[in-house]
C-alpha cells in the first residue's frame, strides 16, 4: 500500500484547504492512502526553545510520519501573495536539526496543491514553497499542481467539493501524483 502524508497549511475550522485535503483523501486511487496529518500542535519556532529543550514532541511525530511515507501532498492557502505562516513554521520545525534534514525529506515526493477564496488559486503560494522544498531535497512532482480558484463557489458550507470539476481535477492530481511516487519507490 503506497502511504502519503497529507497536510493542510491552515489551523482554521472550515478552512477550504483542509476541505481539499479531506476530500482527496476520499478519492485516493486503489491501493493507496493518504494519511492527514496536523500542524496544530507544532508551537512557534524558537531557536532558544530548541537549544533549551530539543525538538518537541509534535514536530518529532511529524518527522517520523513524513520519513516513513511514500510522498507528501501539501494544501496550503496564500496569505499576502506568499506562504501561510503556520505552515512555514512548521517546516523550519521540521528542517531542525539540520543534519536529519535528507532522512525526512530527501527525495521525498512532493505535490502542492491549495484552495482559495480569489481567482489564483495560491499559484503565488505554491512558487514561493518551491525553493523551500528544493533546499530540503525533497523531489518535487513536476508534473502538476492543483489550484482551487473561488473556493467558495466549489465548497459547501459542509466542506465538501460540490463542483464536479472541481473533483474530477482533484482526482486526476491525485492520479498522477500516485504514478510519480510509484514510479520512484524502492522496488
Amino acid at each position: 500500500m503506497l502511504t502519503l502524508i497529507g497536510l493542510s497549511g491552515s489551523l482554521r475550522r472550515d478552512s477550504y484547504n483542509s476541505a481539499v485535503l479531506r476530500a482527496a483523501a476520499s478519492m485516493m486511487p486503489p491501493d493507496s492512502l493518504l494519511r492527514i496529518e496536523s500542524l496544530a500542535a507544532i508551537p512557534l519556532y524558537n531557536a532558544d526553545d530548541e537549544s533549551a529543550s530539543g525538538i518537541p514532541a509534535a514536530v518529532t511525530q511529524l518527522k517520523e510520519a513524513i520519513a516513513a511515507a511514500d510522498g507528501l501532498l501539501l494544501v496550503s492557502p496564500e496569505y499576502n501573495n506568499s506562504i501561510a505562516g503556520v505552515a512555514k513554521n512548521a517546516f523550519d520545525w521540521l528542517s531542525r536539526p539540520p543534519g536529519d534534514t535528507a532522512r525526512v525529506f530527501g527525495g521525498k515526493p512532493v505535490a502542492l496543491a491549495g484552495a482559495s477564496p480569489g481567482g489564483f488559486g495560491t499559484i503565488l503560494a505554491q512558487a514561493a514553497w518551491l525553493p523551500m522544498f528544493r533546499n530540503l531535497g525533497a523531489d518535487l512532482w513536476p508534473a502538476g499542481r492543483l489550484l482551487v480558484s473561488h473556493a467558495s463557489n466549489v465548497i459547501d458550507a459542509s466542506g465538501n467539493i460540490s463542483d464536479a470539476a472541481t473533483r474530477d481535477n482533484l482526482a486526476k492530481f491525485l492520479t498522477g501524483f500516485v504514478a510519480y511516487v510509484r514510479q520512484r519507490r524502492p522496488r
